[in-house]
């Protein structure tokens, strides 16, 4: 289920699908909403947008374990809500799709989204792309300032050993999975470091 807490909970009517299905169903967030049944998807204006597995917006909630507001901090409460029918909703900060099954998938954080020349870019789906290299172990995206778009995307990523890619085999790899603005204007092959999270803007 997806909501203050996120768990991961097996439903029985599950058993009987395709090993596909299955993967496709676990991978998701939002498993029919245990607690929160009011989830949204929403555009900038507090639109909803379509249930079609495609049109990215910012999650919202309403549910009876969603907070009424920040302790002693109107201006942060007013911040994170957003009008809707029904009252007030929750801004998650998650970017996500709403699938035509009722299904919520997530793709990135709305501070961690790359704005390269007016374009949104999920750092999270490069990432993805990245990841289905054969070649690449682990890897991170981030966004680095250019003078012509704002903010272009780059890559750090770790290589498994025994494999080799060059920068270029990687960025054409993802411009073959994704729009060619997405794909990363530069890679760099080093070890991630592990002792702080990382930091997308820098």
């Amino acid at each position: 289920t997806y909501g203050p807490a996120v768990i991961c909970d097996w439903r029985p009517e599950w058993d009987d699908l395709p090993h596909a299905d299955r993967a496709r169903r676990t991978a998701f967030q939002g498993v029919d909403n245990l607690v929160s049944r009011n989830v949204r998807v929403v555009d900038d204006d507090g639109n909803d947008l379509p249930a079609d597995g495609r049109s990215p917006g910012e999650v919202v909630l309403r549910g009876n374990v969603v907070m009424l507001g920040y302790f002693k901090d109107p201006e942060a409460t007013a911040a994170a809500s957003s009008a809707g029918p029904g009252g007030p909703w929750f801004r998650t900060g998650d970017i996500g799709v709403l699938h035509p099954d009722g299904y919520l998938e997530l793709r990135d954080r709305s501070k961690d989204v790359i704005i390269s020349g007016g374009e949104n870019i999920a750092s999270i789906e490069v990432e993805q792309a990245l990841a289905a290299h054969d070649a690449v172990a682990e890897c991170a995206v981030g966004a680095a300032p250019d003078a012509h778009w704002g903010e272009v995307p780059v890559a750090f990523v770790v290589l498994r050993s025994g494999f080799d890619a060059s920068e270029q085999a990687l960025i054409d790899h993802v411009k073959s999975m994704l729009a060619r603005f997405k794909a990363p204007k530069r890679v760099m092959r080093d070890e991630l470091r592990r002792q702080h999270q990382l930091d997308d803007r820098t």
